[in-house]
């Protein structure tokens, strides 16, 4: 908002780029928390199963990191999955303070339900843009991610 000569503030004519931004985002995590829950899943399992399948982690600190959660939400997740038998986690006999992750037979299985929802949700984006349309929107999130952190 301005103000006006007369010291009155003035209506915005536009929505500021950053609300519409997070309204986008807050819209978009929704609709593919739903397209992962149809698969059995969730954003925080989906990002913790796609890290291990990606590669194994020394241990849990590594795989929060990985996945961007703090660690002791990372517990909650994990505690989930492995009493759903998606998950084991084994204490490493060089250090007992550390536990090792791996994906199960099932967690697997979880996993390709997921990777199949994200990627049909993926597809439905792509549908909507055209192929300069996603470079050019990937390249400006860039900008403005890089630009935020500083």
């Amino acid at each position: 908002m301005s103000n006006d000569r007369d010291g009155s503030v003035s209506r915005p004519t536009a929505e500021p780029i950053g609300l519409q931004l997070a309204r986008t985002a807050k819209t978009f995590n929704r609709a593919f928390d739903d397209a992962l829950s149809e698969a059995g899943g969730s954003v925080p399992t989906w990002l913790i199963l796609l890290a291990l399948k990606r590669q194994a982690w020394a241990n849990q600190r590594e795989l929060a990191a990985a996945v961007g959660i703090e660690g002791a939400t990372l517990t909650h997740h994990l505690n989930g999955l492995e009493r759903a038998g998606l998950v084991t986690r084994e204490r490493d006999p060089a250090n007992r303070r550390l536990q090792r992750v791996e994906l199960t037979a099932d967690g697997d299985a979880s996993f390709h339900r997921m990777r199949k929802a994200a990627t049909g949700f993926d597809a439905r984006l792509r549908g909507i843009l055209g192929d300069g349309e996603v470079d050019q929107l990937r390249e400006l999130l860039q900008r403005l991610d890089e630009d935020i952190r500083g």
